[in-house]
């Protein structure tokens, strides 16, 4: 009997869970201002867990939550606890200030947890040196801030599952970003779905094995029209450093994704549509423009 109601239990939970995917920011380091930094959200059982943290990451999670007119309870800032970073490259990092201090602030009261290269460790600790006159002044002046919400507990990323918990696995691999070795993608599995990123990589065989038939693989590409524009020293570094949309039609033919998110795009003149006739002309499979807000079930 307690076999059978464990069991009823579990494959209950597993009917009930609803994994979604908020594209926070979808950008590169161009200001773009329809992009913000590289940014996602993974929700479980609302519960948040961040992929990336670039320039306007709170805003943009807080535009989709509860408090600011959206429907995700998860993404109210003071809930906010969980990020994991793919590499310290400034849009990619550059909300991170912004991550540790507005929900606290909003009245988040427990270490966030930071899962990352090492150096993010530094870069942290650093942030909140460099902010420690407004966080002494919010603790002991006249506002009724707690002592503990800013805090951080960090865990370096390596080969291998790095976090798993009742709502997901992570798994965090690495990719090849050029001569950055410290560069990852990470693979959330919940109960009812995979979703891989591939953080900024050129083509990574490492990624193929762990992206295969995932839900969703959000992958970084760059426009072949733009890239055959560029001076050769930008064609070096862009093959380099990422992935082209005919470079990644066929990973996402040997993939078999069930969603292609393209997302960090480097547009360089093209339009969504150029890019998605690129992609189109290797792969068929369903393929996706990230925008900022766009929320993928």
């Amino acid at each position: 009997m307690k076999f059978i109601l464990t069991s009823f239990l579990f494959f209950s939970s597993l009917l009930m869970a609803e994994t979604r995917l908020a594209v926070l920011g979808s950008g590169t380091p161009n200001p773009d201002p329809e992009r913000m930094g590289s940014a996602y959200a993974v929700i479980v059982n609302e519960n948040a867990y961040l992929v990336d943290f670039g320039p306007g990451v709170i805003r943009r999670a807080a535009e989709l939550s509860s408090n600011w007119g959206g429907e995700i309870d998860a993404l109210v800032p003071a809930n906010l606890k969980y990020a994991f970073l793919t590499h310290i490259h400034s849009d990619h990092t550059m909300g991170l200030s912004d991550f540790l201090l507005t929900p606290w602030i909003m009245g988040r009261n427990e270490k966030v947890e930071l899962y990352g290269p090492k150096d993010l460790k530094s870069m942290a600790e650093n942030i909140l040196e460099a902010f420690k006159s407004d966080i002494d002044y919010r603790i002991n002046g006249t506002q009724p801030a707690n002592k503990l919400g800013y805090k951080f507990n960090f865990h370096e990323l390596k080969d291998g599952v790095i976090f798993e918990n009742d709502d997901l696995k992570v798994e965090s691999f690495r990719v090849d970003h050029g001569g950055l070795e410290e560069s990852y993608g990470f693979k959330f599995t919940s109960a009812d779905k995979v979703i891989v990123f591939s953080g900024d990589t050129g083509v990574s065989e490492t990624l193929e094995k762990y992206a295969q038939d995932a839900d969703i693989l959000v992958h970084e590409v760059y426009s072949y029209a733009g890239f055959l524009n560029k001076t050769p020293d930008w064609q070096k570094y862009h093959k380099g450093h990422h992935t082209s949309t005919l470079e990644l039609g066929e990973i996402a033919k040997r993939v078999k994704p069930k969603k292609l998110v393209l997302s960090h795009i480097l547009f360089w003149g093209s339009s969504p549509d150029d890019i998605y006739k690129e992609i189109s002309s290797v792969y068929d499979g369903e393929t996706i423009i990230a925008k900022d807000l766009m929320v993928i079930e």
